[in-house]
């Protein structure tokens, strides 16, 4: 078998996560949150559209973390972000994560909406 160290550019992982937290690039973060490969700010969940809206010439597709469980994201939300050309993936918190950090390290462009499990 062969190991390959995985490299991320500038851009962050997520390390880890826990009750309420979230563990990127080393930082942690409390409540929800929206990565992107520039850097980690607080998200105000569904409601906070602009957060994501504005970055969408940054990034194709964004993985929404639904907390502990998959979810399905409410349709307003998700159509607002389609309108703006981002795809959409919602799946629970811990799978949007490991996602999230595998197609970072292919360089794919990237982001995350997480609620905290």
């Amino acid at each position: 078998m062969r190991l390959n160290e995985v490299t991320y550019t500038d851009a962050k992982p997520v390390d880890g996560y826990g009750p309420g937290f979230f563990r990127i690039g080393g930082v942690v973060f409390e409540g929800s949150v929206a990565v992107f490969p520039d850097g980690v700010i607080g998200w105000g969940g569904y409601d906070d559209l602009a957060t994501l809206r504005d970055r969408a010439d940054d990034v194709d597709v964004v993985f929404v973390g639904t907390g502990a469980d998959v979810a399905h994201v409410p349709a307003a939300f998700r159509s607002s972000l389609e309108e703006a050309d981002l795809g959409v993936e919602a799946m629970a918190s811990p799978a949007a994560c490991r996602t999230y950090n595998v197609l970072l390290s292919e360089g794919r462009r990237v982001a995350l909406a997480l609620i905290p499990v």
